[in-house]
């Protein structure tokens, strides 16, 4: 392939140094951070010494000093995300923060919420599931494809809003076509209608800036396990102060009609569940200061070249048109790309099996697509053994 990179400021032997301390096997070309992220070595060792400092003394780890280890957490995150302490809770992961969002709100029949037809699978599955008990309707608004400017997002969603519309629910960075979507306009609006805006923000922290106090949404979960490289089982939940009163505890437990409340309800009904490990909460901090010691911004504007080095070789092997335009305003560090019909398991078998390739082939609108991941790990190399890969498999079906 015919591309070159030079990232500015930043020696081959740098980049190299980065590979060196994420725990990835070295003999797969891992470009699939998305699924499930990957965690730095001096991170991972930051969540194990948790875990031993949790057993060494679990009494005086959950019983007396729980409250103020999660505060500390929830501060360097807020921080991180633009938010205030106690307007976020940790949760598990996205899904189960938006879960307790879902299963809140007080939906009645003939409710609509409105979203659109990039949403990741378990969450149109959450919003079906509590929109059929509640006899309220659950609409997925197509996108029209290829996308060509922002407003064309906005004004086709907003088309669909209705007098009926009480929930506006979407992703800041859609799962299966890696799309930035222009939420902030999206969110201005419902405001001012009076609709409710959820944000799924799953692969939104360490990809892209945020700044959740001006971005106003009403609620938005984000993962840290993704994109800002903490370890598996942390992400978070975000509410407004204003609309914090509709949400339940998904598990109800001490902290509801707590006998000692915090300075938040919401973090009392939301944070203790009962004994669980918090290690992978506690090493959050740990995450951001590990990406802001790496020069993330820099690391973050190299993947996208990257990135962009795979949408033109991968194009350009298939032909077939983009999902949307190359630039940054479209797609960060991740990007879907279309392929020709073909077998979608048995493609992503053969890469991994013949060529050490873990990348997701996926199967979206009756049409199969590929999602490349980069990370500070990855290297041109790895684009390149891609496009290598796919030009001696996609014959047989192109």
């Amino acid at each position: 392939m015919h591309h070159s990179l030079s990232p500015q400021g930043q020696s081959s032997e740098q980049l190299q140094d980065l590979r060196q301390l994420f725990l990835l096997r070295p003999d797969v070309i891992f470009l699939n951070h998305g699924s499930f992220g990957a965690c730095p070595r001096p991170v991972f060792a930051a969540y194990q010494n948790w875990q031993l400092e949790l057993e060494r003394q679990p009494v005086e780890f959950l019983g007396r000093r729980f409250t103020e280890l999660m505060r500390t957490a929830r501060t360097a995150l807020a921080a991180f995300v633009g938010a205030d302490t106690d307007d976020l809770v940790y949760a598990p992961n996205a899904t189960t923060a938006l879960n307790i969002v879902a299963r809140s709100l007080p939906l009645r029949p003939g409710d609509e919420v409105l979203s659109t037809d990039h949403e990741y699978g378990a969450m149109d599955r959450t919003w079906r599931f509590v929109c059929q008990r509640r006899g309220a309707h659950y609409m997925n608004q197509p996108l029209p494809l290829p996308l060509e400017s922002p407003e064309q997002v906005i004004e086709t969603l907003w088309a669909r809003v209705t007098e009926r519309t009480r929930v506006l629910f979407m992703s800041h960075i859609t799962s299966p076509t890696a799309l930035i979507l222009p939420v902030a306009e999206l969110v201005q609006r419902s405001r001012n209608a009076g609709i409710l805006t959820v944000i799924d923000g799953a692969h939104a922290p360490g990809q892209i800036p945020l700044n959740l106090q001006s971005l106003g949404a009403d609620f938005y979960a984000g993962n840290c396990h993704k994109w800002l490289c903490a370890p598996k089982g942390s992400a978070f939940l975000f509410a407004r102060r204003e609309v914090q009163h509709l949400l339940e505890p998904l598990v109800v437990s001490w902290g509801w009609q707590s006998d000692t409340p915090g300075p938040s309800r919401f973090v009392d009904e939301q944070e203790w569940q009962g004994t669980r490990d918090i290690s992978a909460y506690l090493t959050v901090p740990n995450a951001i200061q590990f990406q802001a010691e790496h020069n993330w911004p820099r690391v973050q504007q190299r993947c996208h070249e990257l990135a962009s080095l795979a949408y033109h070789d991968i194009s350009e092997l298939t032909g077939l048109e983009p999902l949307y335009p190359d630039s940054p305003d479209w797609y960060a560090q991740m990007v879907t790309l279309p392929l020709p019909p073909c077998d979608a398991q048995e493609l992503k078998q053969r890469l991994y099996e013949a060529f050490a390739i873990e990348v997701p082939i996926i199967t979206w609108k009756e049409r199969q697509f590929i999602r490349v991941s980069i990370q500070g790990y990855n290297s041109p190399a790895d684009v390149e053994a891609l496009a290598a890969a796919l030009t001696r498999l996609l014959p047989r079906w192109l």
